[in-house]
This record gives structure tokens, sequence and C-alpha cells, in this order.
């Protein structure tokens, strides 16, 4: 789910120069190229469109229009329907475009240069989603290097990508991008970005093709406040069932004694019928 400031802030960055970005707001946008323009756009109803997000509380919905093709995401064909991260590259009809939110980008923290190092937790992970890595998780209990050395932990095999291109690493608690002096940098959520602290879901792209997503618990405490004297939580569903077996065990003494006089007097009842339908 994206949050309102992410939700007020999503556009469509066209690579292609010259194009202004295309503002996404709550609803339905649908996308194609209008009759005697080159450049893809928002076409009017009635208009043959080619795909349409959808942008909602949840997040942006990709549809595709029925016969239509070249439709792409990160370089994977969608034929009907995708839901959309923060930095995804879409491909449509030849144009590469990519959903942006700047606002965020823009808010986001910087990392401390002498931030310590914290204390491992196996919850997070870098998620490759794209590329040679997609479908490996790599950890961060400890620093991981980014580049083509043979050293690398997360290993990007191209001889024009540098040799020790970044670090991911825990810092005081925080996912942090530290950039180690490559030429072209780094994308998250589709912007330009050398050092930066990574949120949960935050989408990182290195050489352009190598897409990995951060995967982190969110605090207990984000966008909530507590209620008044009390304290913030999170609890698990098995915390939440074991209170329900409780309120359940509270209950079973008062419903017992119910079930025995039901029982009573249904014995009562087929005794009656079987003493006087013999007769």
């Amino acid at each position: 789910m994206l949050d309102s400031c992410r939700m007020e802030s999503l556009k469509l960055r066209f690579t292609t120069a010259g194009q202004p970005d295309l503002p996404l707001g709550i609803g339905m946008h649908a996308i194609g190229r209008a009759p005697g323009r080159d450049r893809m756009g928002v076409v009017a109803d009635g208009q043959q469109a080619i795909v349409r997000f959808c942008v909602d509380r949840r997040g942006v919905w990709l549809t595709v229009s029925e016969g239509a093709r070249g439709v792409h995401v990160n370089g994977r064909e969608i034929r009907r329907l995708a839901m959309l991260r923060i930095g995804d590259a879409v491909y449509i009809d030849g144009i590469e475009m990519r959903l942006v939110g700047e606002r965020a980008a823009l808010a986001r923290p910087q990392p401390e240069p002498a931030a310590a190092e914290a204390e491992a937790d196996p919850r997070v992970v870098l998620r490759g989603i794209g590329g040679q890595h997609h479908g490996r998780s790599f950890t961060l209990d400890r620093p991981r290097l980014v580049g083509r050395a043979r050293e690398a932990d997360i290993r990007i095999d191209d001889d024009a990508f540098a040799e020790r291109h970044a670090r991911i690493e825990l810092a005081d608690g925080r996912v942090v991008l530290r950039d180690l002096g490559s030429d072209e940098g780094s994308q998250v959520n589709g912007e330009a970005v050398r050092d930066a602290v990574l949120l949960p879901g935050d989408q990182v792209v290195f050489d352009a093709h190598q897409r990995f997503v951060v995967e982190a618990p969110m605090r207990a405490d984000a966008g909530r406040e507590p209620e008044a004297g009390g304290t913030l939580e999170t609890r698990t569903l098995a915390e939440q069932l074991s209170d329900d077996a409780s309120r359940e065990d509270r209950r079973a003494p008062w419903r017992l004694p119910w079930l025995l006089l039901a029982a009573l007097v249904l014995a009562g009842l087929l005794s009656l019928l079987l003493l006087y339908g013999s007769g």
C-alpha cells in the first residue's frame, strides 16, 4: 500500500527527450497514441487506449486493453493485469516510461557518514525482481558489495559495470545504500541517487536491468497514534487466535449447563415417545 505522500506525487516519466512527466492522481488514466500524434499520452474517452493505469489507496494497477501487445514491465510481457511498484519501467508500444514518486524521493533522508552497524535482522532482505538475480534474496546480516568484482556479494556480470559499484548495509537501524565511486550511480524508485536511506518497498536498480526490492518489517508505530494512556504494539495472528481461544474458554462454562439441559429434555421426549408409542 502506498502512503498519502506518494499517492500525491506519482508520475509517469518518459525517456523520450522533451516529453513532460505525466501526473497520475487517484483514478483511471487511459494511455495510448492520440490520432496524428507520435507521442504516448492520455487519450480521451472513446479513443483507443493501449493500457490503463488505475491509481487508488492500495497502489497502482496496469490493465492492458484486449488485443493490445507489446506491453512490458521490467522486461516481462504483460497480457492482462499487473500491480506496479514505484520505480518500475513500463514499455508501451516501443516507448519506455518509469513510475516515479518525486516528492518522496526528495524527502528521503541522507545516510550519516559514520553510522554504526546495527544488530543483524534476518527479516531485512534485498530480493531480486529482475535481471540475473531474479528470485534470489540477500540478507543484510552483513554489508553487501554490489559490483563486477569476483568477491562481490551481488555480482553483476557485465564488463561495463564497475568492479565496486555500491554497498548496501544496515547502519543505525536503517538500510543504507552507499555509492563507491561508480560512473552512473543507482536508481531508487526511478530516481538517480548516489547515497540514500532505503525504506521497505523501495525498488533499487543497478545497470538499468538489475532490479531489487527492499523487504523489511514496518515499524509498529508507523502511521498510527497511541490511544490515551496506552502504548502501540504489533499483534501477530497467533496472538489474536490465542486471545480468541481464551475468550471462548471463558464463555464455555456458561454454555455447558444449557447443553446438559437440552440433552435431558431431548432424552425425556424420546422416552415419552417410546412409552406411549409402544402402547
